[in-house]
C-alpha cells in the first residue's frame, strides 16, 4: 500500500537539529520565513545529548570529588569522597533535561517552524523526503553533525566499547577505564573518571594535543599524571581483545593493558551516510561535504554547516558561527542590513579543553606563525606563578602566551591554567576588534584577577624598551631628572 506523502514548498529546509540547524531554524522562523526542520534523532544534537552538556556536567562532579581530596594545602583535612555513580548519572541527566526545552520540538513549532521528527534525505537536486514528508525549498542547509569514529585497530570491532554517546550512562562504574585517544574528549573523560575513583590509562598513536603549544600541553599532561592517570602516548596499539573481566589492549612493544571498560575517543566522522547526496549532485567524501568559503556545496541551492562541512567544523560554537554567517547571507543582505558577503573563514576561532587545568587557544600557534612569517613575530608570555590571585588560590600551574605579528597585530594565543576557557575571551575580543597588542596592554584589570595575566603578558613586550639599560626612555628620564 502506497502512502501519500505530505508536501511542502518552503523558503528554507534544514536537515539536522543540532547547534547550526536549530540556530538557522529559529532565526528564519522569527523573521517570519517559511522554514521546515528534519530531525530523526534527538533535538539539540550531539552537544546537548552526548557532548558538551553532559561532559561538562560530569566534569563538575569530578571537580567536586577532587576538591575533597585537596584541602590540606588550605588547612582543611582532606577526605576520600564517596561517589554514588547512579546519583552522578542522575545529575548529568537532570542537566540535560533542564536545557532540553530550549531545543524542543514544541519551542520551535511555537516560533512558527515546521518540525518533522524523521530523517530527511535528498531524492533529487531540489527535493528532500522522509517517510511521511516531501519538501521543496528555495534553500537547503545540511547540519547533521558528526559521530564518534572507530580507528582501524585489530579486534576493536569484536569488543564492547563506549563512546561519548554512552559513557555518561554506563550501567556499572569502571574499575579501570582504558581510553583510546588523547584528544579533548579522551583527556576530559580520563581525568574525570580518575577523579570519580577509577584507574585510568590513556593510549594514543600520537602525543596528546599535538596542535597546541607543546609547553602548554605538557603542563596539562603532567597535572593529570600527578592525579594518577597513566599515559601511553605516543604508542601503537597492536590488538584489542575481550576477556572475562573486560578488555585487553596490547601495544606493539608487548605491553598489555587490562581494563574493565574501554572508551574510544579517537576522533569524529561527519554523518554523511543516508542523506542521498549523490541524488542531489553534492560532492562529498568520508571527511565531509565540500563547500566554498560561504558554505555553499556543489549544488547551488544547498549549504552545509557545522561538523559535516569538510575541514570547517568540529566545535559547537563553530556550528553556531556558521549558522550566523548563513543567516546574514540568506536574510539580511538582500535587505541591506549587512555590509559585504559573510564567509565561514576566520582566524580567530577559540577552542578549550575543559580539564583541570584548562587549556585554551585561539588563532595561530607559535609554530604556525613562524612557518608563515619567520622571525617577523614576537611572543609575549606571563606565568601564573607570578600572578597574585593564582598564588593566593595555590593554583600556579601554567600561563599565558600571545603571538604577535607586524605592527602589533595579535595572531593567536594560548592559555593553560584554571579558568583558561574564560580568559581566552579577552584575546578573542581583541582579535575581533582588531586591537593591537599595545592596546591590550593598556586595559585596566581589577586586582587581583587571573585574567590580569593577559595584560601582563602584553606589557612584557615593552619591559626592556622602557626599563632596560639601553632604553632611550630610561636615558631621557635620567636627563630630565637633572632639571627637576
Amino acid at each position: 500500500m502506497t502512502t501519500t506523502k505530505k508536501e511542502y514548498d518552503v523558503d528554507l529546509c534544514v536537515i539536522g537539529g543540532g547547534s547550526a540547524g536549530l540556530s538557522m531554524t529559529a532565526g528564519a522562523a522569527m523573521l517570519g520565513r517559511n522554514v521546515l526542520l528534519f530531525e530523526g534523532a534527538e533535538m539539540g544534537g550531539d552537544c546537548l545529548n552526548h557532548g558538551c552538556v553532559p561532559s561538562k556536567a560530569i566534569l563538575k562532579a569530578g571537580k567536586i570529588a577532587q576538591a575533597q581530596r585537596s584541602g590540606e594545602k588550605f588547612g582543611i583535612t582532606p577526605v576520600d569522597p564517596q561517589v554514588d555513580w547512579e546519583a552522578v548519572k542522575a545529575h548529568v541527566k537532570g542537566v540535560i533535561e533542564t536545557i532540553a526545552p530550549v531545543d524542543s520540538v514544541e519551542r520551535f513549532e511555537g516560533l512558527g517552524a515546521t518540525v518533522i521528527t524523521e530523517y530527511g534525505r535528498f531524492v533529487d537536486a531540489n527535493t528532500v523526503e522522509s517517510d511521511t514528508t516531501r519538501v521543496r525549498a528555495k534553500r537547503f542547509v545540511i547540519s547533521v553533525g558528526s559521530r564518534a569514529s572507530a580507528p582501524p585497530i585489530p579486534g576493536l570491532d569484536k569488543v564492547d566499547y563506549a563512546t561519548n554517546e554512552n559513557i555518561f550512562s554506563l550501567e556499572t562504574f569502571p574499575s579501570h577505564l582504558v581510553v583510546i585517544g588523547a584528544g579533548p574528549i579522551g583527556l576530559e573523560m580520563g581525568q574525570t573518571f580518575r577523579r570519580l575513583g577509577a584507574d585510568v590509562t590513556i593510549v594514543d598513536i600520537a602525543a596528546p594535543l599535538g596542535r597546541n603549544e607543546p609547553e602548554h600541553s605538557k603542563v596539562l599532561v603532567e597535572a593529570m599524571s600527578e592525579e594518577g592517570v597513566t599515559f601511553y602516548t605516543p604508542a601503537m596499539t597492536k590488538e584489542i581483545r575481550q576477556n572475562k573481566s573486560g578488555v585487553e589492549v596490547e601495544l606493539e612493544d608487548g605491553t598489555v593493558i587490562k581494563g574493565s571498560h574501554l572508551l574510544v575517543a579517537a576522533g569524529r566522522s561527519p554523518a554523511v551516510d543516508g542523506l542521498g547526496l549523490e541524488a542531489a549532485g553534492i560532492t562529498y567524501d568520508r571527511r565531509g561535504i565540500d563547500t566554498d568559503d560561504n558554505l555553499r556545496t556543489s549544488n547551488k541551492k544547498v549549504y552545509a554547516a557545522g561538523d559535516v562541512a569538510k575541514g570547517r567544523g568540529g566545535l559547537t560554537h563553530v556550528a553556531g558561527f556558521h549558522a550566523g554567517q548563513l543567516f546574514k547571507n540568506f536574510f539580511l543582505l538582500p535587505q541591506g542590513l549587512n555590509k559585504g558577503f559573510s564567509t565561514a573563514v576566520t582566524d580567530r576561532m577559540p577552542a578549550v579543553v575543559y580539564t583541570e587545568p584548562e587549556l585554551a587557544n585561539i588563532g595561530m600557534s607559535e609554530k604556525q606563525a613562524r612557518e608563515k612569517y619567520g622571525d617577523a613575530i614576537q611572543v609575549a608570555e606571563f606565568h601564573f606563578d607570578e600572578n597574585d590571585r593564582s598564588i593566593a588560590e595555590r593554583s600556579i600551574k601554567g600561563g599565558v602566551k600571545i603571538i604577535i605579528g607586524k605592527k602589533g597585530k595579535i595572531l593567536g594565543g594560548s592559555i593553560v591554567g584554571d579558568h583558561a576557557g574564560e580568559m581566552i575571551h579577552m584575546i578573542s575580543v581583541a582579535m575581533t576588534g582588531k586591537m593591537k597588542v599595545s592596546q591590550l596592554a593598556q586595559i585596566i584589570s581589577p586586582y587581583p584577577t587571573r585574567s590580569e595575566a593577559v595584560k601582563r603578558a602584553c606589557s612584557s613586550l615593552y619591559t626592556e624598551s622602557l626599563f632596560g639599560e639601553k632604553s632611550k626612555v630610561r636615558t631621557a628620564a635620567k636627563f630630565w631628572a637633572k632639571f627637576q
